[in-house]
Parts: C-alpha cells; sequence; structure tokens
C-alpha cells in the first residue's frame, strides 16, 4: 500500500511538472526541439514510472535500514549544499569537494575519492568550456 501511495503522490509532482513546462516561453529564434522538450520528457518517464507504481507494486518492498536512510539524507544534504555553493565558490571547486564526499561514502579510499574527483571536476570543465563552448559558474576565483 505503502508504494501505491507513493506513486499517487508522484503522478501528481509529474503531473504538475509537465504543467510548469507548459508555461515556459519560447523565444521566436529558438532551434526546432525548444526548451519545452526535456522536461516533458522527464515529466513523461516520471508520470509512466508513477503509474507503474500505483498498479503494479511490490507487494513485499524490502526496506533500508535506517543506517541507509541515514545515507540518503546525508546525500541530499551534500547535493543542496553544491547546488548553493555554485554560485559562490565556482563549479570546479564545488564539483571537486561535491564528488570526492559522494565517491567516498560510496566506498573509495581517500586518496582514490581525491584523485577521481579531480579528475571529474576538471574534465567535465574542460568539456563544457572548451569543447562545448559553454559557460559554468565561475565563483569568486574565476573558475
Amino acid at each position: 500500500m505503502n508504494e501505491r501511495i507513493f506513486g499517487v503522490f508522484s503522478f501528481i509532482i509529474a503531473c504538475g511538472y509537465i504543467y510548469v513546462a507548459s508555461l515556459t516561453q519560447l523565444s521566436f529564434i529558438s532551434d526546432p526541439v525548444g526548451p519545452k522538450t526535456f522536461p516533458y520528457i522527464v515529466g513523461s518517464i516520471f508520470a509512466i514510472s508513477s503509474l507503474f507504481l500505483i498498479f503494479k507494486p511490490e507487494f513485499d518492498p524490502k526496506w533500508p535500514s535506517l543506517y541507509k536512510f541515514l545515507e540518503i539524507i546525508f546525500v541530499t544534504i551534500i547535493l543542496i549544499v553544491y547546488a548553493y555553493s555554485l554560485p559562490v565558490v565556482g563549479f570546479v571547486i564545488s564539483t571537486l569537494i561535491a564528488t570526492f564526499i559522494l565517491s567516498w561514502r560510496l566506498g573509495a579510499k581517500t586518496t582514490e575519492a581525491f584523485i577521481f574527483s579531480i579528475v571529474v571536476s576538471f574534465g567535465i570543465y574542460f568539456l563544457f568550456r572548451t569543447i562545448l563552448g559553454l559557460s559554468l559558474a565561475k565563483g569568486i576565483w574565476g573558475f
């Protein structure tokens, strides 16, 4: 029953997401796909997944332990802090710290997590900035 209730709430949120995406104003200079397509795709997948939970729930779900719930809350807090720190600290430093913490919590050793976070943060920065030509949050250090 818990999954069905969660599915109903998720479906309501998905419908609201699609509705808000439909309110996006289009400029007369836009590509053929437009800015509404991606939110429509995400909202549709979310709605279909919610319907699956409503009509075909798992009858004996195995819920994670309290420790795992605390891990989920910790990761959520890290991602929220990451989002708020982007404009202040910048993309590279914020991504480096968040990736380090998340990969360390997923079981990587400290040195491996640090090397991974350096490669990911500078790799994504290079990809977006140099190859794709997109700007990222610069922060107080200018990169």
